[in-house]
């Protein structure tokens, strides 16, 4: 992702939820073995002793807002059934901005305090790359057997021994149709002459240019500049035109409720959320298709409390303690049996369990596409050029 502010920021979210969904055929395989180094005996820069330092984007798993560690939630049922304390913050706001924090330490091997963080899978995939991962203790997290199979080995982490999924969604339209005065079905709605000036796109490069790139008939599955230069000429062409009023990260949504937008790009979560209290809004998955992501779980390098950090994935790839979280922030979870634990929970929670957005159909999960990997070429090639039609 790109941009100073991220979709996490703002709001709960709700998105795909799934036990054993099979998604895009780039995010298909099975699961990997351990080989692991054990923790270190001393503690973790954290809040008093915690064993466990777990640095994530804000808004992400189930607290009360007057409680530090969500007193019943899944922070304080963890430390209550290890005996472990764990520090939770929520200083992830950008993957790059988080690069930019950890990069002159990793590349140092100095530790960068956290020991577990939950960078976006491309982010992941080029801290595995850079050899800045520790390979996880799996044979100490016997609950990643859980793992949905369509996010087993995925192409950031081709073995399947460095990562394990926090959290997933997708990128569509979202739209008030109090003001399009009609359903969005395409992104060729969004560049209706009648829509000008009313139109937002998001700073994250790869939704917004991954959804007009799947509208022009480009597959993300290999990317390359070339390939995708007439995604970047139409955004072009729309920001030149006047169509499009503004780049934003989460803070569409502000735009989106106010009316200040009739569409934009948008991720699943927050519309849903939004719609509860505005039925004018919607949110729609493309007809040419809508983008998957995943944000995951690693220990970077020089790490404290290894063994420790595996107890904490162990915890939350319990789909009871999973369903928790999904019940509280609803994107996918990456852990099987949810759907039944959500039932079993009752009220809104079973509602859920239900949802089409959480639970989708077949030819939903067909319509969604990955990003493959970037090299740091191409990567570079396409930010720049991303920043200069943006302005980000």
């Amino acid at each position: 992702m790109s941009g100073p502010v991220t979709r996490r920021q703002f709001m709960t979210r709700a998105g795909l939820a799934a036990g054993g969904l099979v998604v895009a055929p780039s995010v298909l395989a099975a699961c990997g073995g351990s080989d692991s180094k054990s923790s270190g005996s001393g503690s973790s820069e954290g809040k008093g002793d915690a064993q466990v330092w777990f640095d994530n984007w804000t808004l992400y798993i189930d607290k009360p807002d007057d409680e530090l560690y969500g007193k019943g939630g899944t922070l304080d049922e963890f430390q209550k059934a290890t005996g472990l304390k764990i520090k939770y913050t929520e200083g992830i706001n950008d993957n790059g901005e988080l690069f930019a924090k950890i990069q002159p330490l990793l590349s140092k091997g100095q530790p960068i305090g956290p020991n577990i963080i939950a960078p976006t899978f491309w982010m992941a995939g080029r801290l595995i790359t850079l050899g800045w991962v520790e390979k996880l203790p799996l044979d100490k997290v016997p609950n990643a057997k859980n793992l949905i199979t369509s996010l087993q080995k995925p192409p950031s982490d081709p073995t399947g021994e460095y990562s394990l999924p926090w959290q997933a969604g997708i990128a569509g339209i979202a739209y008030n149709q109090e003001i399009t005065g009609r359903e969005l079905r395409t992104v060729q709605d969004l560049w209706d002459p009648a829509f000008k000036g009313k139109i937002g796109m998001l700073t994250e490069m790869r939704d917004t240019i991954g959804l007009i790139a799947m509208s022009e008939g480009i597959d993300l599955d290999k990317p390359t500049f070339d390939k995708f230069q007439p995604a970047f000429d139409k955004l072009d062409k729309e920001v030149k035109n006047g169509q499009i009023r503004q780049f934003t990260g989460n803070d569409y949504v502000d735009d989106l409720e106010q009316g200040n937008y009739a569409a934009c790009i948008g991720w699943s979560g927050d519309v849903v959320q939004l719609s509860k209290s505005n039925p004018n809004i919607k949110f729609v998955v493309p007809e040419s298709g809508g983008t998957l992501w995943f944000d995951t779980m690693v220990i970077p390098n020089e790490a404290s409390n290894v063994d420790d950090v595996a107890k904490w994935m162990d915890f939350v790839y319990d789909p009871v303690n999973a369903a928790r979280i999904t019940a509280s922030v609803q994107y996918i979870s990456p852990v099987q049996g949810v759907q039944d634990e959500l039932r079993k929970m009752g009220g809104d929670a079973a509602e859920l369990a239900d949802s089409q957005l959480l639970f989708p159909d077949a030819s939903t999960l067909a319509n969604l596409q990955s990003w493959g990997n970037l090299d740091k070429e191409q990567e570079q090639l396409f930010d720049e050029e991303f920043a200069k039609i943006s302005g980000t």
